[in-house]
């Protein structure tokens, strides 16, 4: 079910990244990709054991629930993988699908969701459970929170991280760097932070808010460093929050959305990664800042924590000046900074999209155990 690799975020950089990776490693079975729209068709004609077929279709319930059984049906499929978090209800098929965190029966983070999400959510998630033959989760925070929610579905749930995309590496080119400073018109020194601006919520997850006003109180402490922002209509945050009342207007640069290849040079070229966001179950910009020896302030909890343990300097994201002395406190002492990189570079060594196909794929066979001789 590939409908969420035409989602804009994490799950569908993880839907394109982990089919890509189990066609990479798995040359027995057949994959049979299902697709709502055309967007990633053909995305991996070059697999000879993988067929890409369109099912069109305007309503996502729809699509799942009757759509899909019926296309499994026709096509004798044996197991359906969702890289999101629904299985159909109404199918002979094992399913299995990924869970990209609890947010929903986790207070106070349900907060950052509107009522119609929260209640929708908690009703309809406990019958996909429940359907589903097996759950993989993308870190112990969200596998917890859900076990705490179904503890009926401990021993059909396990945690399988992935990594980041291969391109996430120190860039040491000067020319390269110089590249890219000038085609983003990016200052020397900056902080950075990847987000998003998301239309239609409450649009608080990000904690945009507190970056700024902590950014603002460490340029009082005598910090000198920007503070580049990337990510698709971010620039939209200046218009809500009052930048030139908290004085960093002019300091503040919003490059909207980078390309991929492009966003190792930021990384590089950062002085931190700033990423003190509410609630994460698996921050995918964390691991390509520690790929790319970036060091990292960030939130203490959830898998913000997790994530970065023992690398990160961890703050009270609803803290600002806990958010501003953590930057000051990286940038004034080298030694501390450089070993955090140090610890992110070996950190980083265990998020691996190869590592997730596997420990996925072994999911998938499992659920067909081999007949006794």
């Amino acid at each position: 079910m590939m409908r969420s690799a035409d989602e804009v975020g994490g799950i569908s950089v993880y839907a394109r990244n982990i089919i890509k990776e189990l066609l990479e490693i798995d040359k027995e079975n057949e994959y049979v990709l299902f697709y709502k729209t055309d967007r990633h068709l053909g995305r991996y004609s070059q697999y000879r054991n993988c067929k890409e077929i369109l099912l069109r279709g305007d309503s996502k319930a729809i699509w799942d629930q009757i759509t899909i059984p019926r296309a499994v049906r026709r096509d004798n499929i044996d197991l359906i993988f969702n890289p999101k978090f629904t299985v159909p209800l109404y199918t002979s098929a094992k399913t299995v699908m990924v869970v990209h965190g609890a947010d929903w029966f986790i207070p106070p983070y349900d907060q950052v969701y509107t009522t119609l999400d929260n209640f929708y959510i908690k009703r309809v998630m406990p019958l996909y459970f429940r359907k589903a033959d097996f759950i993989t989760s993308v870190s112990d925070y969200s596998t917890n929170g859900f076990i705490k929610a179904f503890p009926w579905c401990r021993n059909k749930i396990k945690t399988i991280y992935f990594g980041p995309h291969e391109v996430f590496r120190p860039i040491t080119d000067e020319k390269v760097l110089r590249n890219i400073r000038q085609k983003y018109n990016l200052p020397g020194k900056f902080i950075l932070t990847v987000i998003r601006y998301d239309h239609g919520t409450r649009n608080i997850r990000k904690n945009f808010k507190g970056m700024a006003e902590g950014y603002a109180k460490y340029r009082n402490m005598g910090g000198k460093e920007k503070f580049v922002v990337v990510g698709r209509d971010c620039h939209l945050y200046a218009k809500e929050y009052d930048l030139d009342g908290l004085g960093i207007a002019d300091d503040i640069f919003f490059t909207g959305l980078v390309d991929q290849e492009d966003l190792p040079a930021f990384y590089s070229m950062a002085e931190l990664y700033l990423y003190p966001t509410i609630i994460e179950a698996f921050p995918i910009p964390t691991t390509e800042a520690m790929a790319c020896g970036c060091p990292i302030v960030t939130s203490n909890g959830t898998g913000l924590q997790e994530l970065t343990e023992g690398v990160s300097v961890t703050v009270d994201p609803a803290d600002t000046s806990e958010i501003a002395s953590a930057i000051k406190k990286v940038q004034s002492n080298p030694d501390l900074k450089a070993r955090m990189i140090e610890k992110g570079f070996q950190r980083s060594e265990i998020f691996s999209w190869k590592k997730c196909a596997q420990e996925t794929l072994d999911v998938f066979l499992s659920l067909f155990p081999a007949p006794s001789s």
